[in-house]
């Protein structure tokens, strides 16, 4: 029997994807493998947000070979839609990109009975529509990632993706509902929304918004919804009010900063101000009382001064983030901020990230501080004798002490009694904590 091994980088809408292909080579009669043992194919979800994606990206490539020199490896993702046919230069048997991703098996086996080299990616990736992949399991047995939208047209300066993804594709809210109950029925207990630029979703659609999809995904069986990186555009009363009906929607929202200088963003161009993100977070935490607000940031863009750093600094400590992503600036060749002046040497990039990854633990030990003494609700993804380990529904680690075996996929009531910036520790709330 053939076997096959994985190695995905980069998002969660990757994630989906390479559980999407995995199914595809299951369907076919294949074993699937760690990636660290021989196997008779590879394929290598390749990621081109950073310069470590790609190099991490070729990396993986190489060290499948290097496990099985005969092994036919397979590159997809966002590296593989960018430098296309030069990727055969590795030794890769079959090209794909972004798009065709449902044809993996097809390809591979034509490209294997030909004894050539391919690549099949698609040149004028933004006229490609959404494909309509669908998965039925997914390898953490808790939580599933749900991807309900592909690509993005909003030409940030310093991104990439744009150019690698296409343009604003959108899943019809059926298809997110059917999804949604297929997980339920293999007893997921949690569905993350996840898409290139989840904020865009249903704008190519006749009828279809984000609030729309979140409804589809409360179905019976899924105790939560959890949403992926948002804007601050979506963030309106409307969109909330809906939200707050949504009983399993999870209290946690991740609105992507990237710069708190107005200045910063604006070279950075992306469509909002500092002003109109503090005023949906602030909605956010009116409309849900002690929600977890997470964000992504960006250090060292051209031109950014002391003075636009320092901007950053002090929304961020304003805003009180549970939990910040930070990132040096990434060059990318093919962007227009790779051409832009003032360029910050990789030093000085490096501090101000430091500095800000030091402010980020100060406000998770805050934010983790201020749920001692409270009751959360704990979904239980890993069990030992004695102990459960999960996220809260604010996306916070918890470490529960408990008498016996904690069953996975539990729903356990907690109080938490210590934190640390990692995350909480909690004991059980009540002896009939457990909820199946």
């Amino acid at each position: 029997m053939p076997t096959v091994a994985f190695h995905t980088l980069g998002c969660k809408v990757n994630q989906y994807d390479s559980q999407a292909m995995l199914e595809a080579f299951l369907q076919k009669g294949y074993t699937s493998v760690p990636f660290d043992s021989e196997a008779d194919v590879y394929v290598i979800n390749t990621c081109t947000v950073t310069g470590t994606g790609d190099r991490k990206s070729l990396q993986a490539v190489r060290r499948a070979l290097r496990q099985n020199p005969s092994a036919d490896v397979v590159i997809a993702g966002c590296l593989a839609q960018r430098d296309g046919e030069k990727l055969l230069e590795t030794g890769a048997r079959l090209v794909i990109g972004t798009s065709r991703r449902g044809q993996v098996t097809e390809l591979l086996e034509e490209a294997v009975r030909e004894n050539k080299r391919m690549a099949a990616v698609e040149k004028d990736i933004l006229r490609v529509p959404f494909e309509p992949l669908a998965i039925s399991d997914f390898s953490e047995r808790t939580r599933a990632a749900l991807k309900i939208q592909e690509g993005c047209d909003r030409y940030c300066t310093y991104c990439i993706i744009p150019y690698v993804r296409g343009g604003i594709r959108s899943r019809p809210v059926a298809d997110i509902r059917a999804e949604a109950l297929r997980f339920a029925r293999k007893g997921f207990r949690e569905v993350v929304l996840t898409g290139i630029h989840l904020t865009s979703y249903g704008r190519d659609l006749e009828e279809g918004t984000l609030a729309d999809a979140v409804e589809a995904c409360g179905v019976e069986g899924i105790a939560r919804i959890r949403l992926g990186s948002l804007e601050p555009v979506v963030v309106t009363e409307e969109f909330v009010r809906r939200l707050r009906a949504v009983p399993q929607l999870c209290p946690q929202f991740h609105l992507a900063l990237q710069s708190g200088s107005d200045s910063v963003l604006a070279r950075m161009r992306r469509r909002y101000t500092a002003a109109a993100f503090e005023e949906a977070a602030a909605l956010l935490r009116r409309s849900f009382p002690g929600c977890a607000l997470t964000t992504d940031v960006i250090c060292g863009f051209p031109g950014e001064t002391e003075a636009e750093f320092e901007e950053t600094l002090s929304l961020c400590r304003r805003t009180a983030f549970s939990r910040m992503h930070v990132f040096p600036y990434s060059r990318r060749e093919g962007t227009p901020a790779a051409r832009m002046p003032g360029q910050v040497p990789k030093a000085v990039r490096e501090e101000r990230t430091r500095a800000l990854i030091s402010l980020g633990h100060d406000l998770a030990l805050a934010y983790h501080r201020s749920m001692v003494g409270t009751e959360k609700e704990l979904l239980c993804e890993e069990t030992n004798p004695g102990c459960a380990a999960g996220y809260t529904r604010e996306y916070v680690p918890c470490t529960v002490s408990c008498e016996g075996e904690a069953p996975l996929g539990g729903l356990l009531r907690v109080r938490v009694t210590g934190a640390d910036p990692d995350g909480v520790t909690a004991v059980p709330a009540d002896k009939e904590a457990f909820s199946k």
